[in-house]
């Protein structure tokens, strides 16, 4: 395992007693029961005993197996040996150690030797804290400037056509030390600026622009595609477009076969056209594929929705026997041969005749005054700026806060009328430091590398971006200045507020979709050889289940441990049919109860999970066996040794074999082995599922699926039931993973091993409210880390 710890920070007891007490934390009965002060006094000589009896064998100073030796370790004096303890610890809670078919002690000799170290770390933890270090400049991430521009401007923009991609660590884009600058993104801050305030503001002398809108080509488009659009509607698309003025915009649809079927046209849900087919080929490929129209629309966003009405034309064959219109033939893919019509794509360009800017929200949100004369306008300006640069900075701000925007807006004001000056004074807002970074600054006459509580103002960040990855709100605010957020009560209060607020859907979106791979099912592309009924559709069907099935979790406050057992899911009539749920019909998604919750109940029965964590033509178990290991146990599964040998694939007349039968082959190699026999045996019960999903008795060719596997320390079960069935027995150490998970994306921060003591204690206190979703966040909002940070130098 590659050790991430790093620093070590002593300070004098009484004054870590107190720095605890103040965040929360103080001395508490450990898992194993005893009080930690009685445990933690016991005789560590018999523990030091059998260390040496089953541990050092191989991790001593000459093999130093895992890069880990244990010869040096002296149990008398936890503290001073916590870096390497921890890690013992955290191998021989997920059953890694000793590995399998080495002697080990018997389960209570383990268990009271675990609970032991658990309370000696802990008190060493309480006499010594360390709340880590969490970056003083933390830049904001693409997702968290989006959300920052709509909570503050009230415009909706996408990040992803104006910033580029963060890199991620420890599995998550909001990772402070990650989060550098560079002179492109420095440049791509200052573009975005510009657009953000041009959007937000307006301008009369705006320019043509254009959007085009793509539609994948692996859509069907013959159900309802989107709840923005008409039911009784098939096909077409939903988008959300920013129309920066009151005027005419030409709307260009591109169209895809048969031409009997008019386009219905929708902004905001309203009619305001029909849209006629250019004609062509009833069977083939159209000989004209655009249409255009100019439609007058108010400024702001709007949802404009292009659909056809729900008519059939003709039973489609998947792969027909000929093509016997030559060039104009249809275009066969993976989703079949396309006849019925369909939108391939949707530009708009625009605007023309320009009336006026609007009463846009951006609008409403920024011109909170209207000067009716020139010597009012400064008085304005100054009220308008200090109020963004409040909630942009996310602190009271005074003259020197809003100085350079205000000088920016006197310098336009020259050449430009009021509302252009102030689009310009807002851009140079956007690209302030103050706004772009989350900047804590320890307090004065702190020590070099000492601990310090961080500013309730930082306290109101820190819990904004970790549940709303965006800046905190008003009311949030006004607490933090007035002090009392620190204050148990109150902060509690704030949290559950701001869980229920819809913004919470962060969680969702950038935790959850982060921590269990959902970004990638965009990227995955199955070999439509071996899968021919996948498209899109499932695609979408697939993200829109398990983002949905974890927002019901977290918005009803559900036990984490039900992610493995929910006798749930939510499913619209492709999905249904994929996973043979029958009696579901529509586009809608509804949430159904399972018949047969053995095979889909809980996350590991999505086939989001199970698409990511497989090969485009096959599953592999190696890939979800690590999946497992690192998002469900919290074990880093060891690294790949160089030169390992190619899978062994089924040669073209060679008799099938079972992925699991190439897999035993595969680790014939003792090179190989290492890993695998730890890695692969997870990964076997899921192969009652292909790599898109679907549950199988056998694999292509007739080979009955094997689905018996083990845990790391040989606990044996049979497939996903009897999987689930051994993690819920083990749910403290599933709670623990998720803790763990949620903990980093909070800090933005890896975590090290002085952290692990505030997880045990958070995990101890939510287990009497059955490790419920708002115990486990109150107990990161509460910890330590989390209210703390420690200066620099000092190392």
């Amino acid at each position: 395992m590659v050790h991430r710890f790093r620093f070590v920070t002593i300070i004098g007891a009484g004054l870590a007693v107190a720095l605890l007490s103040a965040a929360g934390l103080g001395a508490t009965e450990p898992a194993g029961g005893a009080p930690q002060s009685q445990a933690a006094a016991s005789d560590p000589a018999p523990h030091q005993q059998l260390i040496g009896r089953y541990c050092v064998t191989c991790h001593n100073d000459r093999l130093q197996s895992g890069d880990l030796a244990l010869t040096p370790v002296d149990l008398a004096d936890v503290g001073a040996h916590a870096e390497v303890l921890e890690t013992v610890l955290m191998k021989l809670r997920a059953g890694a150690m000793p590995p399998a078919g080495r002697p080990r002690p018997d389960a209570a000799t383990l268990a009271g030797f675990m609970g032991w170290l658990e309370a000696s770390l802990d008190r060493a933890a309480l006499e010594n804290p360390n709340p880590g270090r969490t970056a003083a400049f933390h830049r904001l991430n693409r997702s968290e400037y989006q959300n920052a521009i709509r909570d503050i401007l009230g415009l909706e923009v996408d990040a992803s056509d104006l910033l580029p991609a963060d890199d991620a660590a420890f599995g998550f884009d909001n990772i402070g030390e990650m989060l550098t600058v560079s002179p492109i993104l420095i440049e791509s801050y200052l573009s975005a600026a510009n657009k953000v305030s041009r959007l937000a503001v307006g301008d009369s002398n705006t320019t043509l622009g254009s959007a085009f809108y793509p539609v994948s080509q692996f859509l069907r488009q013959d159900d309802r595609m989107s709840d923005d659009l008409p039911f009784g509607s098939r096909g077409g698309v939903a988008v959300r477009h920013y129309f920066p003025a009151d005027g005419e915009y030409v709307f260009t649809l591109e169209f895809g076969g048969a031409p009997q079927l008019a386009a219905d046209v929708r902004i905001d849900g309203v009619h305001v056209a029909a849209v006629p087919h250019p004609g062509g080929n009833p069977l083939g490929e159209p000989q004209g594929r655009f249409t255009q129209i100019r439609l007058e629309v108010e400024a702001g966003s709007h949802v404009v929705g292009i659909s056809f009405p729900q008519s059939r034309l003709k039973t489609e064959s998947r792969y027909p026997e000929h093509f016997p219109w030559g060039n104009s033939a249809p275009f066969a893919t993976n989703t079949g041969s396309v006849f019925s019509l369909k939108l391939q794509s949707l530009d708009i360009n625009g605007p023309f005749n320009v009336q006026g800017l609007g009463d846009t929200p951006s609008r409403e949100e920024i011109f909170v005054c209207r000067p009716q004369r020139v010597d009012e306008e400064e008085a304005c300006a100054d009220r308008i700026l200090s109020r963004l640069a409040r909630r942009a900075f996310r602190r009271p701000v005074g003259p020197p806060d809003i100085g350079p925007s205000l000088e920016v807006y006197r310098e336009a004001r020259v050449d430009h009328d009021f509302d252009g000056s102030i689009q310009m004074a807002l851009e140079r807002l956007l690209v302030d430091p103050e706004f772009l970074f989350r900047i804590e600054q320890a307090p004065e006459r702190v020590a070099p590398g000492a601990p310090y509580r961080v500013s309730d103002l930082a306290l109101a960040s820190r819990l904004s971006f970790f549940l709303w990855s965006s800046v905190p709100d008003e009311e949030l605010l006004q607490v933090a200045e007035q002090g009392t957020l620190g204050d148990p009560d109150v902060l509690e209060a704030q949290v559950r507020r701001m869980l229920a607020d819809p913004r919470s859907r962060a969680l969702v979106r950038n935790f959850a979709a982060q921590w269990l791979y959902l970004r990638n099912v965009e990227q995955v592309n199955p070999d439509s050889y071996h899968f021919p009924d996948w498209d899109d559709d499932l695609r979408r069907a697939f993200i829109t289940e398990t983002e949905l099935f974890l927002e019901d979790q977290l918005r009803t406050d559900r036990s984490v441990t039900e992610l493995l057992t929910a006798p749930y899911t939510f499913v619209n009539e492709r999905l249904a049919r994929h996973y043979g749920l029958p009696g579901v019909y529509g586009s809608h998604f509804r949430r159904v109860e399972l018949p047969d919750a053995i095979h889909r109940g809980g996350l590991l029965g999505h086939g989001s999970i199970l698409l990511v964590t497989s090969y485009p033509n096959r599953t592999s178990p190696v890939l979800r066996g690590k999946w497992l290991m690192e998002n469900f146990l919290n074990v880093e599964p060891p690294p790949p040794p160089p030169d390992v040998p190619e899978f062994p694939e089924v040669e073209r007349g060679e008799q099938p074999r079972s992925v699991r039968a190439r897999l035993e082959e595969h680790r014939q190699n003792p090179v190989c082995a290492s890993c695998h026999s730890v890695i692969d045996p997870l990964g076997f019960s899921l192969e009652h599922y292909d790599a898109i999903g679907r549950f199988r008795e056998a694999e292509e060719g007739g080979q009955v699926v094997d689905a018996s596997a083990a845990m790391p320390d040989g606990v044996a079960f049979n497939g996903l039931a009897g999987m689930r069935e051994v993690m819920v027995s083990r749910e403290t150490d599933f709670a623990n993973t998720v803790v763990d998970r949620l903990l980093t994306y909070a800090l933005g921060r890896g975590l090290e091993y002085y952290d692990q003591p505030v997880i045990r204690q958070i995990i101890r206190e939510a287990e009497a409210d059955d490790y419920r979703w708002s115990s486990l966040i109150l107990g990161i909002t509460n910890s330590m880390p989390f209210h703390m940070n420690r200066s620099y130098g000092g190392e």
